[in-house]
């Protein structure tokens, strides 16, 4: 059995990184580790875990004595926790934070739908972001084939877990309930990760990406809607996106426009594409804890492991 600690245990992506790898078929949970929880069982914070862990919060850990490490604590706590500890050198990490996620310190991007086949190689992963891989499943076919020609516009929804778990004046349930707001407009802070993966396919590329996130009024998943100006067909687009996604384990390119329940507690992201006029649209949806976060994070340790890229991520959606 593999052997995996968590660092940081108490957040969402945290309680969800639980839920999958206490149902994988080869993995063993060696310590959660929380400060604030130290001694407390799991499920006194991640309740919908109750009959299924019995495992405490961790106030130490042994790094020596695991195989692979997540790091779910906020942006910024990674590069502290390296600064206080040593990395064994044969410790599989997978950060999911924002911390390496422009390759710093020997990290690879983890978006498998770009860098499977370097992941598999690698020993630390930074997992990509929610609205980071929503919107680059949009772009990837076209940057991938050079023809991006025009700014992109993006707006796209999500869901109120994907500000953690805190409690904060625009998250807690009276005002997020029935309401909608934009934040960061234009300067999202996953824009940074979406340039660097489009540069990367299609060089030379320098027109802008619009993106306005949208607060939604619901718990989970991302909805993203993408338009740019194209001169390819719908057929030819479709097409595009179908090769571009053929052997994607969990991207799956949809001919029908579809409805963010497709999605939710599940690791598959949909993707639609259709041809308005000189424009094209692009809807994908992912769940933002775990397409986004957790589920792929796991997805990366199977890649890492050598393992079936889909233990653990059997998941229903609900879609009722």
């Amino acid at each position: 059995m593999l052997k995996v600690g968590i660092i940081g245990g108490a957040g969402y992506t945290a309680g969800e990184l639980i839920r999958l790898l206490v149902n994988h078929p080869q993995v063993e949970i060696c310590f959660v580790h929380s400060t604030s929880n130290a001694g407390n069982l799991i499920t006194d914070v991640h309740g919908g875990l109750e009959g299924e862990c019995q495992l405490t919060f961790s106030d130490s850990y042994d790094l020596k004595s695991i195989d692979v490490l997540f790091l779910c604590s906020g942006h910024g706590h990674s590069s502290k926790f390296w600064d206080e500890n040593e990395c064994p050198e044969s410790l599989k990490v997978i950060d999911l934070a924002q911390d390496f996620r422009d390759e710093s310190c020997g990290y690879i991007y983890g978006l498998p739908e770009t860098n499977r086949d370097r992941i598999k190689k690698c020993v630390k992963v930074a997992n990509p972001g929610c609205f980071a891989t929503a919107i680059q499943l949009a772009l990837l076919p076209m940057a991938a084939a050079g023809k991006l020609k025009g700014e992109v516009h993006v707006t796209a929804v999500t869901g109120s877990t994907g500000a953690g778990v805190k409690p904060g004046a625009t998250t807690h349930f009276s005002w997020r309930n029935d309401n909608l707001s934009v934040y960061k407009a234009f300067n999202h802070q996953h824009l940074a990760e979406i340039k660097r993966t489009i540069v990367s396919l299609q060089p030379g590329f320098s027109a802008d990406v619009n993106f306005i996130p949208v607060r939604g009024d619901f718990p989970r998943g991302i909805f993203a809607m993408v338009y740019t100006d194209t001169d390819l067909s719908e057929d030819e687009l479709r097409a595009m996106y179908r090769n571009f996604y053929a052997d994607a384990e969990f991207t799956h390119v949809s001919d029908r426009n579809f409805d963010l329940k497709q999605v939710v507690n599940t690791n598959k992201a949909l993707v639609h594409v259709e041809k308005h006029g000189d424009k094209m649209l692009v809807i994908s949806a992912i769940d933002n804890l775990l397409k986004g976060a957790s589920g792929q994070a796991v997805q990366n340790m199977n890649l890492m492991c050598g393992f079936d890229e889909s233990d653990g991520l059997k998941l229903k959606p609900s879609a009722f």
